[in-house]
This record gives C-alpha cells, sequence and structure tokens, in this order.
C-alpha cells in the first residue's frame, strides 16, 4: 500500500462532503439537538456512578451500558488474548476518549503527559504523574509504576497525537517501548456515520458534544497477542515492529509523519484560510475551480514532499514542503537541500566540508561518496571545484537512492 500525503491522516472539516449525507445531516439536526442535551444530562448521572463505585468489574459493566445510552458503543475481539501478567498496552489513537473505551473493558491508567491537571485530568479518568515534566523523570516514573505489584497495566498510546485512523499510523515515539520488556497491542477501530470523528484542532470538550449529537460512535477493540523485545533489539527497532504489526492488523499504513509533522500542518492549515478569503473576497468567480486546485496542489505536494522524505530522512518535512512549494519539483528540492547543507557546513568551518559524509548524512560511507580535497585550497577557484565535485557527489548518491526506493529505471527519473 503507498504512503499517502499528510492531509489524508486528518480531518480539516466536520461535514461530509457528499451532498446526499449532508441533506440527511439537515434533516437530522434538530433530532441530534435534541439528543444531545439529553445526553448531557445522562452523561452527569454516569460520571457520578463512575465516581460512586469503587473499581470493579460490576462497576465496568454498569458504566459501559450507561455508555451505550450516550451513543459510545464498544466491542471487542478476540479478549482471550489479553494476558493478565503484561503491564502495558498499546494502542492507536483516534478520539479523545479512546482510554475511558479500553477502561470499560478492563481496569488500566493512561498517565496524563500534557495539558490541564487537577480536577479536569482527573474527571477525563488520566494518571496525574507528580514529577517533573523532563521526559527522562516521566519514563522514570512509569517504569516503578510498572514495576510495582498490584498496579493496573499502564495503556499508552506512542503516537502521542489522534488520527482519523482511515490511512496510516503516526511514527510510534520509542521511550514508551523502555519501559518494559513485553507489551500488549491494542487495535482500535472507530467508525461514525454522518460526522468526521475529529478536526483538527478541536478540543476535547467539543469532540464530546459532537460525540452527543451523533446518532452512535461504536469502538472496535481487538487484543493482539503479546510482544517481547529481541536480544540486541533497540526501543525504536522494537516501537517500528510494534507499529508495523498494529498498522497491518488495521490495514494502515506505517508512516513516518510525527506529532511534530502534524502541529506543522495544523498552522499551514490555519494560515492558508485567511489567504484562501481574501482571494474569494477579490475575485469571486470561479470558486469552486479554485477550491478544487488548492486541494490538488496540497495533495500533489504532499506526495513530493514524502519521495523527498525517503531520500533525505533527516531533513525537516515543514522544510521539504516550503521548498517544494517553490520549486514545484522534486530533484531541483533535493538538489537545493543537499546545496543548502553544503553551504551551511563550509560557512561554519570555513573549509571543504569533508565530513558530510558522517556529520549531515550518516547513511552515506566514504566508498560511496568520492570525498573533496583533503587540505584548504591555496585559490579561490580550486576551493570552489573542491566544493562542486562533492555536491556532484551527494546529488549523485541522492538520485540513486531516490531511483532503487521507489524502482525507477534511469531514463524514467531524468
Amino acid at each position: 500500500m503507498e504512503a499517502r500525503g499528510i492531509q489524508d491522516m486528518f480531518d480539516s472539516r466536520r461535514f461530509p462532503k457528499d451532498p446526499v449525507v449532508l441533506l440527511l445531516l439537515m434533516i437530522y439536526f434538530p433530532v441530534g439537538i435534541c439528543l444531545m442535551f439529553i445526553r448531557i444530562f445522562i452523561g452527569v448521572h454516569v460520571f457520578l456512578v463512575s465516581c460512586a463505585l469503587p473499581e470493579s468489574f460490576v462497576r465496568r459493566f454498569i458504566v459501559r451500558i450507561m455508555c451505550s445510552v450516550l451513543g459510545m458503543h464498544v466491542r471487542q475481539k478476540n479478549p482471550r488474548s489479553r494476558d493478565k501478567n503484561i503491564k502495558l498496552f498499546i494502542c492507536n489513537h483516534i478520539t479523545e476518549f479512546d482510554h475511558n473505551i479500553i477502561n470499560l473493558l478492563t481496569a488500566c491508567s493512561t498517565p496524563h503527559l500534557e495539558g490541564s491537571t487537577g480536577f479536569v485530568c482527573w474527571a477525563r479518568g488520566f494518571m496525574e504523574i507528580h514529577s517533573t515534566s523532563m521526559q527522562e523523570a516521566v519514563g522514570e516514573s512509569l517504569q516503578r509504576y510498572c514495576s510495582t505489584d498490584g498496579t493496573p497495566p499502564l495503556l499508552l498510546f506512542p503516537e502521542e497525537d489522534t488520527t482519523n485512523g482511515r490511512t496510516g499510523l503516526l511514527k510510534f515515539s520509542s521511550w514508551p517501548f523502555s519501559l518494559t520488556e513485553s507489551i500488549q497491542p491494542v487495535a482500535l477501530r472507530v467508525t461514525r456515520p454522518l460526522l468526521s470523528l475529529s478536526t483538527l484542532g478541536s478540543s476535547w470538550l467539543t469532540e464530546l458534544l459532537w460525540t452527543f449529537f451523533t446518532p452512535c460512535t461504536v469502538y472496535r477493540v481487538s487484543w493482539l497477542p503479546p510482544v517481547s523485545r529481541q536480544d540486541g533489539e533497540s526501543t525504536q527497532e522494537f516501537a517500528n515492529k510494534v507499529q508495523k504489526l498494529l498498522a497491518g492488523e488495521l490495514g494502515l499504513v506505517s508512516t513516518k509523519i510525527t506529532k511534530a509533522d502534524k502541529a506543522e500542518h495544523v498552522k499551514r492549515k490555519r494560515h492558508s484560510v485567511p489567504q484562501m478569503a481574501t482571494s474569494v473576497t477579490s475575485g469571486s468567480i470561479g470558486l469552486g475551480f479554485m477550491t478544487q486546485s488548492l486541494g490538488t496542489d496540497e495533495r500533489r505536494i504532499a506526495k513530493m514532499a514524502q519521495q523527498v522524505k525517503d531520500v533525505l530522512p533527516h531533513v525537516p518535512l515543514n522544510v521539504i514542503t516550503k521548498d517544494l512549494a517553490t520549486t514545484k519539483c522534486v530533484d531541483t528540492t533535493i538538489t537545493n537541500l543537499l546545496e543548502s547543507k553544503e553551504d551551511a557546513q563550509l560557512d561554519a568551518s570555513g573549509t571543504s566540508p569533508c565530513g558530510a559524509s558522517t556529520i549531515g548524512f550518516p547513511s552515506l560511507s566514504a566508498s560511496t561518496v568520492k570525498p573533496a580535497a583533503k587540505t584548504f585550497g591555496k585559490y579561490p577557484v580550486d576551493r570552489h571545484l573542491s566544493l562542486q565535485q562533492r555536491k556532484e557527489a551527494l546529488y549523485n548518491f541522492a538520485r540513486r537512492r531516490y531511483i532503487e526506493k521507489h524502482r525507477l529505471d534511469e531514463e524514467d527519473s531524468q
């Protein structure tokens, strides 16, 4: 399955584009408003019941039935695969209430790593960590929690942010996999009629109201067999292995897109909206054509950015996208990024960048790329030729790697 652009992993609009579905939504809208107010009233009682009853199977069963009235239906697959000795659950992240859903099936704790604390954190069902914000300190605190007997398992989302659950998984962070040697993968699927599950920049409270508005939201939880880290396997390799396992179970793509890339995507979306509004005000003719062209151009640039990312994995995605917006060409962008790397190293050292194969591009070896002059040229012409040779070698290597990556013939790549 071919990796898609970052825009396919997140929904930027709440309402559907299909005119038939949009018409059905308009007919349902008054019913949804009434249903939302009724469910808000019932939701207060669900919260009070969950606070009053102690943690047990009876409490989870009662709250699960009440949540069905709120429109949150939970189904599970392969519950016998769950190992009671495992202290860490790893799950993909789709909605703001995934941890509450898993907690309806089995006792587990989800640490609150960022956002509001205190009563709101506790009311949402998070476990507040009494530690500093340093990731090392948080990791040590959670590692001690996992080694303590009698504590419920931890539930972590290594994607660290939500997706729409239809295209791919965000790159898994490695630190959750350093807590224990064995983990229990949990595959989560979420479906909802008429509306999107979540939108970019929406708060958890807004998502809760839309959940009450819709007829139902179905959560399907699949328990996968436990996975252990092999000898000599790093935490990042372990994380990548579990990511591919969950992606295969869900039928999604295992991407290299991170939480930071999503945040950058949200910023671009916010900046593009005012620009589009200005263009519409200045000329209203051809509005449909403008909107369609904007979406097509974004998808094309995102696809080209992923191709450049495969060749130059150490370059941030926002830098690649910014250059592609100007060049509209994969080869030109690769050349620009290589040249900017060379110029930056030359300005920093004042000499020919002989160490570029080990500093900027760790995957290049000395035998693959022809090194530049070993000494600083006496004349400017010699120094310029040395730099040009180095650029040419790095560009040829990137070009070969791109051709091998996409299995292209030399003639097709030109």
